[in-house]
């Protein structure tokens, strides 16, 4: 990154990519984070997590797998988009299970069933987490289910963690698995930052990055930003990146009002000006209308 050096940076604080090391624990996430240990140590069998795209939904899974300790085995799916069949030797893959991929589906699941068992001998605890859900087949959603029928008088033998965008509740929502739906017991909604969090979220990932200089954005550009993102953080990313550029562009040290409008207008995903103005034109017209209705 160009601007590194100039900001006394040792790595780029606001990529995209999710990175554990830049995990911010505002209210949302944190609460959801409680929320699936909470849910995990009780040996539930289905949690969902709810987020609308860039709330951070993969990297609060990557964070949540992160601190299951060696009492847990884990399995990630970052692409759930597949058929019965590839979704249980994808699991057996993760899981380190050793399958003969010329089974059918019948003894996949009985294969798949006696390693779950051996694992419940270890005492560990097997947990799935499946990323971008909405985009998983319902018949594959069903297969998943028949996965978790195995339990002991305590506990589920798998649990299984459900990462999707509000698509997600659409599917659940088909009567072919109102079984399933039935079966998660624990669910959260990921919200986005509030305006004090934004800013606690742009001085975090710059420490994280090494910055501990004063503050890099002034209050206008960080309540630009934040409305301009909506609070999504990886909105907020990609303006703190573009206004970054541009202040450095300058040979400024500090991020202005200015400096964020200019990235807001190069970011179509953003609420930029046009939309306002769109907005603020119509309620004077409908102002305008209303008056001359009243002076007639």
């Amino acid at each position: 990154m160009i601007y590194l050096s100039h900001f006394g940076l040792r790595e780029a604080p606001f990529g995209i990519t999710p990175d554990t090391s830049f995990y911010f624990a505002c209210r949302s996430t944190q609460e959801a984070l409680n929320t699936l240990l909470v849910a995990v140590s009780n040996g539930e069998g289905f949690i969902k997590v709810i987020g609308e795209v860039g709330t951070g939904k993969t990297l609060l899974c990557r964070k949540f797998l992160a601190t299951l300790g060696d009492r847990h085995a884990s399995a990630y799916l970052p692409n759930p988009d597949l058929e019965p069949r590839t979704l249980l030797l994808a699991l057996a893959e993760e899981l380190g299970v050793r399958l003969d991929k010329a089974m059918d589906q019948h003894h996949l699941l009985k294969s798949l069933n006696l390693a779950l068992l051996r694992f419940a001998r270890e005492r560990k605890r097997v947990v799935v987490c499946l990323d971008e859900a909405q985009a998983m087949p319902v018949d594959t959603l069903e297969t998943l289910r028949l996965l978790t029928n195995l339990e002991t008088e305590k506990r589920k033998l798998l649990q299984v963690i459900l990462f999707g965008q509000p698509e997600l509740d659409e599917k659940l929502a088909h009567q072919s698995i109102r079984q399933l739906r039935q079966r998660i017991t624990f669910q959260h909604r990921l919200g986005a930052l509030s305006m004090e969090e934004t800013e606690s979220y742009l001085r975090h990932r710059l420490s994280v990055a090494g910055y501990n200089g004063a503050p890099v954005f002034t209050s206008a550009a960080v309540r630009r930003m934040h409305h301009a993102s909506g609070g999504v953080p990886r909105l907020v990313n990609i303006l703190a990146n573009k206004s970054m550029m541009l202040a450095y562009g300058e040979g400024e040290r500090q991020v202005t009002w200015s400096h964020v409008r200019a990235a807001v207008s190069d970011t179509p995903a953003s609420l930029g000006w046009p939309k306002l103005w769109a907005w603020f034109a119509v309620i004077s017209m409908a102002g305008f209308g209303m008056g001359w209705v009243l002076l007639k």
